[in-house]
């Protein structure tokens, strides 16, 4: 039976023409210019965010996520995936939202998986993560403050813009392994 919330997902992603299909186009060298950017802002505002990347399993950081909307909203994103503090791979992730919204912004995002079945459910495409953040970032101690779900926590840094919201949807995701 196909599921309402797919289909919360599904119709703004072809309205406006996203597509998390596969993370292969992403230009990896100018990507991890800008995670090695956006980890050393989010230190200087936070210095529990390194030691909190170092206490997880493995994350991954989305350094420039846009995100507009205006009933039905998007948010699009390109990323790298760390086990270990080791880039294991690329991810590209799109959120799609229906409800009272109106705006955009940018902003960086980080998921935290605590266990290697977290990692594993990601990277097998089977991960839909909430939008809803567990700690916001630019606070003194909120990294550590971040708390999981499901063997995830995900932080958000607001960069600019603003976004008022009271909608529902989720996070779709795709995984490609370095060297492929």
């Amino acid at each position: 039976m196909f599921k309402l919330s797919r289909l919360v997902l599904i119709v703004p992603a072809l309205l406006l023409g996203l597509n998390v299909a596969s993370a292969k186009d992403i230009d990896k060298d100018e990507l991890h210019g800008k995670v090695e950017s956006i980890k050393k802002d989010w230190q200087a505002k936070d210095d529990t965010f390194e030691s909190t990347l170092k206490k997880a399993y493995a994350y991954a950081i989305f350094p420039d996520v846009g995100k507009g909307g205006f009933i039905i909203g998007a948010s699009h994103g390109a990323g790298e995936v760390y086990k270990k503090g080791k880039l294991i791979g690329h991810t590209k992730m799109t959120q799609t939202t229906v409800g009272a919204q109106v705006g955009g912004q940018t902003y960086a995002e980080v998921i935290l998986f605590k266990n290697k079945k977290a990692l594993d459910r990601f990277k097998k495409a089977r991960f839909e993560g909430s939008a809803a953040a567990t700690a916001i970032g630019g606070k003194k101690g909120a990294a550590a403050a971040s708390k999981y779900k499901d063997g995830t926590a995900i932080m958000v840094l607001p960069i600019k813009g603003a976004m008022a919201e009271a909608a529902g949807g989720g996070q779709k995701f795709a995984f490609e392994p370095v060297g492929k």
